[in-house]
């Protein structure tokens, strides 16, 4: 989408709206220690994005708000500003920037930071999240829907396998609540989700039962823990969940067609 109203940025800025209500209850409940921590990973954001640019000619985009909150909000507590400060760089570089930008990356660049830090920081706790921001993001989910920036096939494939393992009593509250967060803020990724109707089915399906899996085997896992690796996994499996559904859609037109 590089021509006419739908582009990057315009996506980016839908991926904003949806986000508004998550962020602003987020803010509300955590005070000037969530706003600082959010300055903070917007200035390194845009700091790496400036530098960019500068030596590739590479196009800085909105969509680091989009990462520096997803970040903000899922990082460990009380890493201090060197440690969030690399975890955020390591994210945005690797993840994202060296590949050209936003829209090439193959996998969402506060993934690759929340990740980094988990694995590099693991005495410093996940946060906890109270239900109202939790709650947050069904609004966040159905504007990102409605707007066309979140594919509501992966939003549709989570909440079906979610609620089995609800209602089976597989999935506890707070891992829930988590996952969900998680779901809005980093799986429905209109850019390294699955492109197809059924891989997206599949992906958001996989991620709820991965989620639904560490909550049942990963012993003293935090909640924020568990969806964050479970959105790595899901994320790193979307192109082979999208090479499939292609397979698939190609066998099918060849029984029914017949080879040519």
């Amino acid at each position: 989408m590089i021509r006419g109203l739908w582009n990057r940025e315009t996506v980016a800025l839908m991926l904003l709206a949806a986000y508004l209500p998550l962020a602003l209850f987020w803010l509300w409940l955590g005070g000037t220690g969530a706003l600082a921590q959010l300055a903070l990973a917007v200035l390194v954001i845009g700091i790496w994005h400036l530098v960019f640019m500068l030596l590739r000619a590479q196009a800085p985009s909105l969509v680091a708000l989009t990462t520096a909150l997803a970040i903000a909000m899922l990082a460990p507590e009380d890493l201090g500003t060197f440690r969030l400060v690399l975890g955020v760089s390591f994210g945005v570089v690797m993840g994202e920037l060296v590949f050209g930008g936003w829209g090439r990356n193959v996998v969402n660049p506060a993934i690759v930071a929340l990740s980094f830090l988990g694995f590099g920081f693991p005495a410093f706790p996940w946060p906890v999240f109270d239900a109202p921001i939790a709650w947050a993001a069904i609004p966040a989910a159905l504007i990102g829907v409605a707007s066309g920036a979140m594919p509501a096939a992966v939003l549709a494939g989570a909440a079906l396998v979610a609620t089995g393992a609800v209602l089976t009593g597989l999935l506890p509250e707070q891992v829930l609540l988590a996952a969900g967060i998680v779901l809005v803020l980093l799986v429905a990724d209109p850019v390294t989700s699955a492109a197809t109707t059924l891989g997206r089915w599949i992906n958001g399906a996989l991620y709820a039962g991965l989620v639904t899996f560490f909550a049942i085997g990963w012993a003293g896992a935090a909640p924020v823990q568990i969806a964050v690796a479970a959105a790595l996994l899901t994320s790193l499996a979307a192109p082979l969940l999208d090479e499939a559904a292609l397979a698939l859609w190609v066998a099918q037109r060849r029984r029914r067609h017949g080879r040519t």
